[in-house]
């Protein structure tokens, strides 16, 4: 056993030994590995075979690759200023190989010379998008323009990491320290947990974060409109000219952009936008847009009628005459309350962390004929849990959990690969798959479990679905396993599936114990909730198709290489005034934490989020129409989807998996039904 943890790949990281001074030591080590590996395979007498090539070259990138993402993680979620140091100091070396190794022509050449013919179906798959990978990797390019290219990726690598940071940092330094009377309106167990972090610290008062589960109660319950104007305005002014400049992400997006644009000139593209869909089931940005405003122009009537009625009720119930940016929330959940006779909070007393994960769990192993058991592993944190899945007795797969928000850890919720499923070259052994479910939930109180919202069910599910992606695949050929070489705008489509099953009694019925009385959901509170499922379901999808047209707009209709002042915000106002119900103030700065694009790989991709929905909802059809007539889902249809679209992984394109599946392609009603928007309104 190496003294370095990060060097150790008897089995899974070792996250509780790991050490910033063990990064610079690691990835020296493994670096020269994958470079000697690099250098071996790209031999002229090596010969131009997928076997020869995997067992040299694909060894030594596996391991430099779980490795750095063991820190890379562990930067995410227990960020510290030495572990960033860390961090920061090795990404540039390990950014230069990666851009080397996919733009290396030597390598290149060898992949084109291997034959197709040659290779099973895993292989040709992995093999095709290589050498479109290459491409676009810089492959072809020589001379200067190669040196500008991998110039750019480097730059790139450092400015969103940076983009991370400030976000994060912006985040974590407000604290607003209130007294009692401030948060009139507020949940019990939120006024608890911000009386426990203020002694925490020492300091009277009850503190209030920007992190969500302090955030969001508080736009929505506090009862005190100038609590919510204070929050608020520092919530959509993080990382901004508004705040500490050293945190201000205005200059950072203004560089991205001009980046993305060169890299994608380089490489013989029109726009960034043009060179993202390259990998990705959209055509062109052209259809992309085209289904936007489509989806937009069904759903504006919706949010025109959603917003009227808020208004309508803000001035007669609530005396709020003239609704600012902030009160929006607060008016909404009153609005859900009187009309749905039921309030979030009541809602969230039945959904006990434990009960849900329970709940989550046996819905996944009736339908997907799995187990799924406690196991053990060397975790980062104490509230980390750590299971494996099981079919017949044999091990599936594996994952980490680690649920609760927490000073140091990048807000909203993701899943990741740890390794993936491989069946090793080097050892004729199959490498099982596993993963990283991370959220951002509240943290029990007072000796109890953490509390639920509908919400928290709803992204739970969401990234498992995500989850079983990746532990549920039959695929053994590493690059194409899992979620692997899935298409970017089809990779939400399992996790947005398991959504779901949240509205689906059989399944809530078991997933659900009073905090206080252990009484499992009322039905007709049930049915009150599922009656207020698509409220304001109109200003949703209008909300999410501004940010995805923004984001489509701003990597191709954009001069991103002469960014003016304002510019960008100028766009941002344009795509507000053709789609957004809600007026935004002036003072917003949406996109200076818009991490999902200048930080998460969503670039030019955000739409992915609505076009996946659109195979989501048509998948989850399958179920409806396939299910008993006691509500329990078919386990022939469960077992349908698991094989065509979970086990397949990105073994072929979503398009071929989908239509294996339903046997046709994808449709729109669906989604429209599931979201109430099915009957056109007028305008």
């Amino acid at each position: 056993m190496s003294a370095n943890p990060l060097l150790d790949f008897t089995d899974l990281p070792l996250f509780d030994r790991i050490r910033p001074e063990h990064v610079a030591p690691a990835v020296d080590t493994l670096l020269a590995e994958a470079e000697a590996a690099l250098e071996e395979v790209t031999k002229p007498a090596f010969p131009a075979e997928w076997a020869a090539i995997a067992r040299v070259l694909d060894v030594a990138t596996e391991r430099f690759g779980r490795a750095w993402g063991a820190v890379g993680h562990l930067n995410a979620v227990a960020d510290t200023p030495a572990l960033r140091a860390a961090y920061n100091e090795a990404m540039p070396r390990v950014t230069a190989f990666w851009t080397r190794l996919g733009s290396d022509e030597r390598l290149y050449a060898k992949y084109k010379a291997i034959d197709p013919a040659a290779l099973d179906a895993e292989q040709r798959q992995a093999h095709k998008n290589a050498v479109r990978n290459f491409v676009l990797g810089g492959a072809e390019l020589q001379g200067e323009a190669k040196k500008r290219f991998a110039e750019i990726q480097e730059r790139q690598a450092e400015l969103s990491q940076k983009f991370s940071e400030n976000a994060l940092d912006a985040t974590d330094a407000f604290a607003h320290y209130a007294e009692r009377g401030e948060l009139d309106g507020l949940p019990e167990d939120v006024i608890a947990a911000a009386r426990a972090a203020a002694e925490a610290e020492g300091k009277p008062g009850y503190k209030l974060t920007l992190k969500m589960p302090s955030y969001l109660p508080v736009m929505q319950f506090a009862r005190s409109g100038a609590l919510r104007e204070r929050l608020y305005r520092a919530y959509v002014t993080r990382a901004s000219e508004f705040g500490d400049a050293a945190f201000d992400n205005t200059p950072l997006i203004t560089e991205i952009l001009a980046l993305r644009e060169e890299e994608a000139k380089l490489l013989g593209y029109c726009n960034f936008g043009e060179l993202s869909v390259v990998p990705k089931m959209a055509e062109s940005p052209a259809q992309v847009v085209k289904f936007l405003r489509d989806l937009a122009a069904k759903a504006r009537p919706y949010g025109l009628r959603d917003v009227a009625e808020l208004r309508e009720f803000a001035a007669k119930e609530l005396g709020i005459a003239d609704p600012q940016p902030w009160d929006w929330s607060y008016i909404g959940e009153q609005l859900k309350e009187a009309r749905y006779a039921f309030s979030e909070q009541e809602v969230k007393q039945y959904f006990p962390a434990p009960k849900v994960l329970a709940g989550l769990f046996k819905i996944v192993e009736t339908l997907f004929e799995v187990k799924i058991v406690r196991d053990s592993a060397p975790v980062w944190h104490s509230t980390v849990e750590f299971y494996r899945i099981e079919r017949a007795g044999t091990k599936v797969g594996q994952f980490y959990l680690d649920p609760s928000a927490r000073t140091g850890k990048r807000g909203g919720a993701w899943m990741d690969d740890v390794r993936a499923r491989w069946l090793r070259p080097d050892t004729g052994t199959l490498q099982t798959p596993v993963a990283h479910l991370v959220c951002n939930f509240a943290e029990g109180v007072d000796g109890k479990p953490p509390l639920l919202t509908h919400d928290d069910v709803i992204t739970l599910f969401h990234e498992f679905g995500h989850g079983l992606h990746h532990m549920l695949t039959q695929v053994n050929e590493h690059d194409v396993s899992g979620i692997s070489g899935v298409e970017w705008d089809a990779v939400e489509l399992p996790s947005q599936f398991m959504e779901n099953f949240c509205w689906e009694w059989d399944v809530l019925s078991h997933m659900t114990a009073h905090a206080n009385t252990g009484q499992p959901l009322p039905r007709p509170l049930f049915d009150k909730m599922t009656a207020a499922k698509n409220f304001q379901s109109g200003m949703q999808t209008l909300r999410q198709i501004e940010f995805a047209l923004f984001d489509m707009l701003l990597h191709t209709d954009f001069d991103a290489a002469h960014v003016q002042p304002g510019a960008v915000m100028a766009l941002l106002d344009q795509v507000r005034s053709e789609v957004a119900v809600l007026p935004a103030p002036p003072f917003s700065r949406t996109p200076n934490t818009f991490t999902h694009i200048f930080s998460g790989g969503y670039a030019a991709g955000y739409y992915s989020y609505k076009w996946a929905e659109v195979l989501s909802a048509d998948a989850y059809a399958a179920f409806e129409e396939t299910v008993s007539p006691d509500g329990a889902p078919s386990i022939e249809t469960g077992r349908r989807y698991r094989q065509q679209i979970l086990e397949a992984g990105g073994s072929r394109t979503a398009m071929e998996s989908f239509k294996a599946f339903r046997g046709r392609e994808p449709q729109l009603d669906a989604l429209l039904r599931h979201q109430g928007m099915a009957e056109p309104l007028a305008a």
